[in-house]
């Protein structure tokens, strides 16, 4: 049986600005973000899901006491008890794809209240609801394991870099620095015409921001791909390249990186780093510790933006290609337990995925 959220729920939004956030803050500060900030005070106390409004759509469990920014939609079973509130969120989180597709707006997309209070959700019996949570969650605790693991191999290498080479700012051992533009070759992206259909096809994968995933050496297989005539008035780079996402919605998102291990197309809110006096692993790792010197950068930077201009001029350290190959030999081993990991964790993705569609698939 199908039956709107609306009838099952009550639905508010929050009534503050983003910026009132405090560090030291006591209670979680849910905002368009996917992870809550913090704050010194709340005005909800409830078991709730929280849906993000506007920007990076997301959704969140909470039971407790919290405050909210006023794009973030507050949903609390209306008292029915018909609804077991883990159960909406677990549908909520398959359902955020057609909420995107719903979004409408400029640059910021965003959904109205109706998007979510007209929404068909299944409703089995509660102790239904409660079996299919308990199913789910058992998978998403495999899940998070392996996540786990392989963040535990990332802090490996990690540690192994700063016990050859220090801390790549303070650099202890001395060694020589470099601008980037005397070690690499720096280049941006662009995006072919839109209005040109022709420039977009099957030819090649036209890599976006968010196909750069910390955690991934490797790019994820892009959504759109340009055809022949596309890459052509396109900017590509061959394997063995960086891409870091330069241009992105948070600050916290800019100075990701990932190493290709295929030749792609980029969009202008990334630019590619090809080393010419780096091994381009360690350079992969050098610029995954020099995030936050990186980051640092965009505060006097113009709207949140990396330029070319900017990291070209940026310093690091330039060791003996000796050296990096060593670290490089240490990470290639690596991962190749992080490949076994991260294939564990595929087939576990797959599974969840599949219990999901299997589950809710039924929201037309």
């Amino acid at each position: 049986m199908k039956v709107k959220i609306g009838d099952l729920t009550k639905i508010k939004t929050g009534k503050l600005d983003a910026n009132v956030s405090s560090e030291d803050g006591k209670y979680p500060f849910f905002t368009c973000s996917k992870e809550p900030l913090k704050i010194s005070t709340y005005s909800y106390d409830c078991e709730c899901v929280l849906v993000a409004g506007n920007g990076d759509l997301n959704v969140k469990y909470y039971n407790g006491k919290f405050d909210a920014y006023q794009r973030t939609y507050i949903i609390e079973a209306n008292g029915s008890g018909k609804l077991y509130m883990p159960y909406l969120y677990y549908f909520m989180e398959d359902y955020i794809d057609e909420l995107r597709k719903q979004a409408i707006g400029g640059v910021i997309k965003y959904i109205k209240l109706a998007n979510l209070t007209d929404a068909l959700i299944e409703l089995p019996s509660v102790d239904e609801q409660k079996s299919i949570v308990e199913i789910l969650k058992k998978v998403k605790g495999i899940l998070d394991k392996r996540n786990d693991e392989i963040r535990e191999l990332d802090n490996l290498i990690k540690a192994r870099f700063v016990e050859m080479f220090g801390d790549p700012r303070s650099n202890p051992y001395g060694f020589s620095k470099k601008q980037l533009k005397d070690t690499c070759k720096v280049v941006t992206g662009n995006t072919p015409s839109r209005s040109v259909e022709k420039y977009y096809g099957d030819y090649i994968e036209w890599i976006k921001t968010d196909n750069i995933v910390s955690g991934l050496l490797n790019p994820t297989k892009a959504s759109e791909k340009l055809s022949e005539e596309g890459m052509k008035v396109g900017r590509t780079v061959g394997k063995d390249s960086i891409l870091m996402a330069c241009i992105a919605g948070s600050v916290t998102s800019i100075g990701r990186v990932c190493v290709t291990d295929r030749t792609v197309a980029f969009n202008q809110q990334i630019n590619a780093v090809v080393p010419v006096n780096y091994n381009i692993l360690f350079l992969y790792v050098l610029l995954q510790l020099s995030k936050e010197y990186l980051v640092g950068e965009i505060n006097m930077a113009l709207k949140g933006i990396l330029s070319k201009a900017k990291l070209e001029e940026k310093e690091f350290i330039v060791p003996p290609m000796e050296l990096q190959e060593q670290f490089a030999d240490f990470v290639k081993q690596v991962d190749k337990t992080k490949v076994a990991l991260q294939r564990s964790l595929e087939k576990v993705q797959m599974l969840f995925d599949s219990l999901m569609q299997n589950f809710f698939d039924k929201h037309e």
